[in-house]
């Protein structure tokens, strides 16, 4: 499956060649929510995501953007679009 271009918001896991990286998708952004409303455990997490254990999960989430808790998972994709269009604007700068 093909994904658009764009600016993609992917979080860092670890340090070194042991690193990992977990793309910010919907999906992913739904699991974290039940995650944190729910009695879900860290290793349950940890299941959803393909992290190894608890320490990742609880690694992953701390490193999250805290924002993105608020943001429903079905307006990820146009909040993305408007990040995209300011980048374009010259009105926003990614680093």
């Amino acid at each position: 499956m093909a994904e658009e271009e764009g600016i993609v918001l992917v979080v860092r896991i670890g340090e070194g060649e042991n690193a990992k990286e977990v793309e910010l998708t919907e999906e992913v952004l739904r699991k974290v929510r039940v995650y944190l409303r729910t009695e879900y455990s860290l290793e349950k997490l940890a299941e959803e995501l393909g992290l190894n254990g608890w320490e990742e999960a609880y690694e992953f989430v701390k490193k999250m953007p805290a924002w993105l808790v608020w943001v429903p998972p079905t307006l990820l994709r146009y909040k993305m679009r408007m990040i995209e269009e300011k980048v374009k604007r010259g009105e926003l700068q990614i680093r």
